[in-house]
């Protein structure tokens, strides 16, 4: 199902977002980047992130060592951030079906050795990883790329209770940025079956569950994302 190389998107473009990313997200915030040194430095690789605030997924691409393509939901894709975003290597995304040109074009730039950014959660919430979809089990099993958990700290402060603030983290504020352990989502088999991807959304659920305690005590964040 993967995507011809005319198709996908742009690995040039990539590199592009990457210089944006570090210009903005270096600009406005302190990024503290730990362990990036976990991600290969070729082949393909799956950034699994958590997800509470808008700004992840351009400080994901602002401080990953290597140039990410994001799956984007589609309704990002509006105006001017259509063409821009395309431009720059992102991956627009329907997630309310199964998507089959997104898929083609994720696992095309897996196939080419690149980085796929996802935040398996589906949608900004809380950023603990306590809902997973099956989106990444899938493209890790089918790909056969190893998964590096990724916990974004700092994007989304606490306000009234349990709620989140969902406006920008404030100017020069510290973000914490912590990568971990590369992981392999199948086991062994190489089954695809819908049993098996239940099996490894489990399995990666309890690794990416995993990495966001230990980063948020390496960080001393023990109740933020």
């Amino acid at each position: 199902m993967s995507a011809t190389d005319a198709t996908l998107p742009s690995a040039a473009g990539a590199v592009v977002a990457r210089r944006i990313g570090i210009g903005l997200m270096y600009g406005l915030w302190r990024p503290r980047v730990l362990g990036a040194w976990r991600i290969p430095s070729a082949g393909p690789v799956i950034l699994a992130g958590n997800h509470s605030h808008n700004i992840d997924g351009p400080m994901l691409i602002g401080t990953s060592p290597r140039p990410v393509h994001f799956l984007v939901k589609k309704e990002a894709f509006v105006g001017p951030l259509d063409p821009f975003l395309r431009g720059v290597g992102q991956l627009k995304v329907d997630r309310a079906s199964a998507d089959r040109a997104a898929i083609g074009q994720a696992l095309g730039v897996l196939e080419r050795g690149g980085v796929l950014g996802i935040f398996p959660e589906g949608s900004r919430g809380e950023g603990d990883f306590a809902s997973l979809r099956s989106g990444l089990a899938y493209f890790a099993v089918r790909s056969g790329a190893p998964i590096v958990p990724v916990a974004v700290l700092g994007t989304a402060a606490p306000r009234c209770g349990d709620e989140r603030a969902r406006a920008l983290p404030r100017l020069r504020s510290r973000v914490d940025v912590v990568f971990g352990d590369p992981f392999e989502a199948g086991d062994g088999s190489g089954r695809r079956t819908r049993a098996a991807l239940d099996q490894a959304t489990e399995r990666i659920q309890k690794r990416l569950g995993a990495h966001l305690g230990t980063a948020r005590r390496l960080t001393g964040r023990p109740d933020q994302t």
